[in-house]
């Protein structure tokens, strides 16, 4: 794994990401890579945080959860909760429980998931949701943004290796968060 520092920004932050804190971006080249950096994630991680997690299907969301969950030390097999929406993996430990949301079915914003009650879960668990874009940045002003995107080179698609951006946003976020060394910590 590569970090690739950011000297400058790469332009305009878009309106739902103007309160970017941190940002890494890390080159992952296995789905074991992608549950390390899941590991590595989890450690950050507190009671309260919202994680979303952007890619497209087969990008590695699920991986990366696998790793929070481990983390975390959840009970459970984390798997895609795709059908069931959401699942709950309990701490075995003193931990905060893992609410795992995917979001890809639920068309509407904050509306439709109020349903699932993640306002309540939210301040003694680590949400995180699959496809959340535009759906749950409103429960909270501090958010971790993970953006995972496969990997091109020399006009093909690189079969296992994508590139993460791990966002920062709020205060939450700031220095000392401790996003500067999730690549660092990667490659040792």
């Amino acid at each position: 794994m590569e970090e690739v520092p950011l000297e400058a920004p790469r332009g305009p932050a878009p309106a739902a990401e103007a309160g970017v804190r941190a940002e890494t971006l890390i080159t992952v080249d296995s789905p074991d890579a992608m549950r390390g950096l899941g590991l590595r994630i989890a450690g950050l991680l507190r009671p309260g945080d919202l994680v979303l997690l952007t890619g497209e299907l087969g990008a590695g969301k699920t991986t990366l959860t696998r790793g929070l969950g481990e983390g975390l030390g959840v009970r459970g097999a984390v798997t895609s909760p795709t059908f069931v929406i959401a699942r709950v993996h309990p701490p075995l430990g003193d931990g905060p429980a893992l609410v795992h949301v995917d979001a890809y079915r639920l068309g509407g914003g904050l509306d439709e998931m109020e349903d699932l009650d993640l306002d309540v879960s939210l301040p003694e668990s680590v949400v995180v949701v699959e496809w959340g874009d535009g759906k749950v940045e409103e429960l909270s002003d501090d958010r971790l943004h993970v953006v995972i995107e496969r990997a091109v080179g020399h006009e093909e698609v690189l079969d296992d290796v994508r590139q993460v951006s791990v966002r920062g946003i709020g205060a939450r976020w700031g220095a000392g968060a401790g996003l500067e060394a999730l690549a660092g910590a990667l490659s040792e």
